[in-house]
């Protein structure tokens, strides 16, 4: 039976189910319960494509709520629908507990976000980079990773140009910015932005001039032969966690007080308006807008700008705080991904003219790279053949 979905889930053979005015009481035998509208089930069932398993019934062609005239066990166990126009339909039961256990939800698949201090991020795993592209167990490990501690490396990378595009589009659409698709850091005569310097970085997120910053940054080192360089990194989770409880006006002053933030290029003018963290509404992520060189202007009375001044210095010495931040050099075939709009980065000043360090680096939406979490743990899902171009077979 077609399912609003593409998984293939466990059997689930239905214990009970009564039918109330319209609504349907279900439970299976190992306690989950689970309320729904007959029109839910209706639209859920009769009102889906077996193609796109998507729905096709426009609000204005919804039947009445007492659509559903009868529902009851079937002899496998699933929902038997009966409706007032004595069409029937049956409900995957195994489907119905999904939803009922909240499988369906966006962040079930994902995983639940996990802090660390650097402390822990000294035991962090470290993942086989030379079977990322063809070992779909590895990728998902990596994905895991990534997803839940905002944070996951790769050693064992090759180490040309082409890998990091390989790599980004088994997970999804690369975002592109004013940096281009992929881009290149390292020092140059003539630099584009502060990444392209020898210059030490405090602890950032990158693009804050967005109105939606890009959600995770891949970085792959393709050289180095520099000393210094190091690659900074801070949850910035446990960072605000932290000026809440211990720097309560500073937080205050952070997470009201807005600034003007822009990028000054000869080609391009992106501009925001944000506080520092950005806590969004209640299903946003948290958004660190914390790059100070394009951070332009106060958004706010004059009389809070000496408050809003030193909000940053706290945040700052915070973020760099080395209880909560780890120091990582890069090696050539290293690469780290991590969610750019919780995860502050930076790194330790180095001299261009004593070698070279580049590094390869795109990004993505938050939204594509949890799709393909959610399709590598698909139920049933048989797997999935890519070609370093980026196709399937």
């Amino acid at each position: 039976m077609t399912t609003p979905d593409f998984a293939e889930h466990q059997r689930q053979p239905l214990e009970r189910v009564v039918l109330d005015d319209g609504v349907v009481g279900l439970r299976w035998p190992d306690g989950v319960e689970f309320e729904c509208l007959g029109l839910w089930l209706h639209e859920q069932s009769a009102g889906i494509d077996p193609i796109t398993r998507e729905g096709t019934l426009d609000p204005s062609q919804l039947p009445p709520f007492d659509v559903l005239d009868d529902a009851v066990a079937g002899p496998s166990g699933d929902l038997v629908c009966t409706w007032i126009d004595g069409s029937v339909t049956t409900v995957d039961a195994g489907w119905l507990h999904h939803v009922a256990s909240g499988a369906h939800l966006p962040d079930a698949s994902v995983g639940r976000l996990r802090r660390w201090t650097a402390v822990d991020a000294a035991n962090a795993p470290i993942h086989d980079g030379g079977a990322i592209l063809d070992d779909e167990a590895v990728l998902e490990s990596w994905l895991r990773e990534l997803c839940t501690a905002g944070v996951a490396r790769l050693t064992g990378c090759p180490v040309d140009d082409d890998f990091l595009g390989h790599l980004a589009r088994r997970l999804g659409p690369i975002r592109g910015s004013n940096f281009g698709d992929l881009f290149t850091v390292e020092a140059v005569v003539d630099p584009d932005s502060t990444a392209n310097t020898g210059l030490a970085l405090g602890q950032h997120t990158d693009l804050p001039t967005r109105e939606t910053p890009p959600g995770f940054q891949i970085l792959h080192c393709v050289e180095n032969t520099v000393s210094g360089g190091a690659s900074r990194m801070a949850d910035g989770l446990v960072v605000v966690d932290e000026l809440r409880t211990r720097h309560p006006d500073a937080y205050d002053a952070l997470t009201t007080l807005e600034w003007v933030f822009a990028n000054r290029a000869p080609d391009g003018d992106h501009r925001w308006i944000g506080p520092v963290i950005d806590l969004g509404g209640p299903r946003s992520p948290l958004t660190l807008r914390a790059f100070y060189p394009v951070r332009l202007a106060p958004f706010m009375p004059i009389e809070e700008q000496p408050r809003a001044y030193d909000a940053l210095r706290v945040f700052s010495e915070v973020a760099h705080d080395p209880r909560v931040m780890t120091s990582t050099p890069f090696g050539a075939g290293d690469l780290v991904a991590f969610d750019n709009r919780r995860i502050l980065h930076g790194r330790d000043a180095f001299d261009p003219t004593a070698g070279r360090r580049r590094l390869r680096g795109c990004y993505l939406d938050h939204d594509d790279v949890y799709s393909r979490v959610r399709v590598l743990r698909r139920p049933g899902r048989t797997s999935i053949v890519h070609t370093p171009g980026g196709s399937t077979s």
